[in-house]
């Protein structure tokens, strides 16, 4: 039939021409499309010259058809949440040394078929081994490694815990002892608390989604001041969510500070590497979160018992030292500070007094001196002689007989008194 629809040609039932199909996907044009069914058989086709594959990945549904002859599974690849049905032969099924259980980790050796009716693709299974334990940790270990080369695990960038958060992010699953271990636990510590509860999967094929949503949800809710993952103890298998690539990116991203509390103190998943903090037990995370009311109380009195104690020490030690000052002797007689001073201005004084006395007398011989020349230069002591001082009208001094004449009154000063007088004669 395919070679009747690729190579159809001639008239068709209106008694038009038909132009043959393209062969190939790129010839195809608005104008000459293939029919689905012709798309169909080419994926068909190319599907079928697939060789045979082993493909990795978990098993999410299953129920086993009692008189059937065909089993069949859906394997998803959990990581990218990528999913396949695979079918089996019930006979090859029933030959399995281990049935492979909803939530186990399987390898399948499938050849992909292509159904046209449903358009859609499977695996045919000719073998199912599931992966083991062993196999299991070696691959964990080698994502370990790859986290820790990318510095996921670095100490520098886990963040601080708050002191004492308001409000509480949990994360945990549905109903379980570890949520009460950590409500319990907290609330004894701290009444006051609140939290913020996230039920969730936290084993199974939905786990990775269903805690990474929570997480993300409660990152975003700025009332939440830190977040605690919480899960009991289980298997290597239980506990393979919280090794997922996926999920321990998704913690790395959280900007809330995040506590891990994951299994028993032996279990080291990935999350509990990557988290800013690492609780062995979930009772162990409520007390690395919450602070215990009464040890903080305790630790109040004894701070306020230290600083009357530091502050009652200092009293007494200035106390002491005041009363050393006080002892001195120059507080007991201030006085005395100065009597040095004292006498040492006594002694400035009478020195100072001593060279004034000094200085004045040799300014009173001095001035005596002076006054002695003073008199001996004075024109009175020629007068004292007998002279007398002759002066004009004017008040010249006559020195010679022709600046005067007959006639011309002039004033005579004589040592003592003086007197008018006429000029009755002059000579040369």
């Amino acid at each position: 039939m395919l070679g009747a629809v690729t190579d159809a040609t001639g008239p068709d039932r209106t008694g038009h021409d038909v132009q043959p199909l393209p062969e190939r996907a790129a010839e195809t044009t608005a104008e000459r499309p293939w029919p689905v069914r012709l798309l169909s058989h080419k994926i068909r086709d190319y599907v079928a010259r697939m060789s045979p594959v082993w493909v990795e990945g978990q098993v999410v549904e299953h129920t086993y058809r009692r008189g059937s002859g065909m089993q069949f599974l859906t394997l998803r690849d959990t990581d990218v949440e990528a999913s396949l049905p695979v079918n089996m032969l019930t006979r090859a099924f029933d030959g399995l040394d281990a049935k492979p259980q909803v939530g186990d980790h399987v390898v399948v050796h499938a050849k992909p078929e292509f159904w046209i009716k449903a358009g859609r693709m499977s695996l045919r299974a000719a073998a199912v081994r599931q992966v083991g334990v062993g196999e299991l940790l070696a691959r964990i270990e080698q994502l370990r490694r790859v986290l820790a080369a990318e510095g996921l695990f670095d100490v520098e960038r886990k963040r601080p815990l708050p002191f004492l958060p308001s409000v509480v992010g949990l994360v945990c699953g549905r109903e379980s002892k570890a949520e009460h271990d950590v409500v319990v636990n907290a609330r004894a510590r701290w009444p006051q608390v609140r939290f913020e509860i996230r039920e969730v999967a936290v084993q199974g094929v939905n786990a990775v989604t269903e805690v990474g949503d929570a997480l993300a949800a409660l990152d975003a809710d700025p009332t939440v001041d830190v977040i605690i993952l919480a899960r009991g103890g289980g298997s290597v298998e239980d506990l393979l969510p919280f090794s997922n690539e996926a999920l321990v990116r998704r913690v790395a991203a959280c900007t809330t500070p995040l506590v891990s509390a994951i299994g028993h103190e032996t279990d080291t998943p990935l999350v509990d590497l990557v988290a800013d903090h690492r609780a062995s037990t979930p009772t162990d995370a409520a007390k690395c979160v919450v602070p215990d009311v009464a040890e903080e109380r305790d630790r109040v009195v004894q701070a306020r018992q230290r600083m009357r104690g530091a502050v009652h020490g200092m009293l007494q030690r200035e106390q002491h030292g005041l009363d050393a000052v006080r002892s001195r002797p120059v507080l007991a007689r201030p006085e005395s500070m100065l009597d040095g001073r004292a006498t040492e201005v006594a002694e400035h004084v009478r020195h100072a007094r001593h060279l004034l006395r000094a200085a004045l007398l040799t300014a009173s011989g001095d001035v005596g001196r002076l006054a002695a020349q003073v008199r001996a230069l004075s024109p009175a002591s020629t007068l004292d002689r007998g002279y007398a001082v002759v002066q004009r009208a004017d008040g010249a001094v006559v020195r010679a007989a022709d600046e005067v004449a007959a006639g011309d009154p002039v004033h005579v000063r004589l040592a003592v008194g003086a007197l008018d007088a006429e000029v009755t004669s002059t000579s040369p």
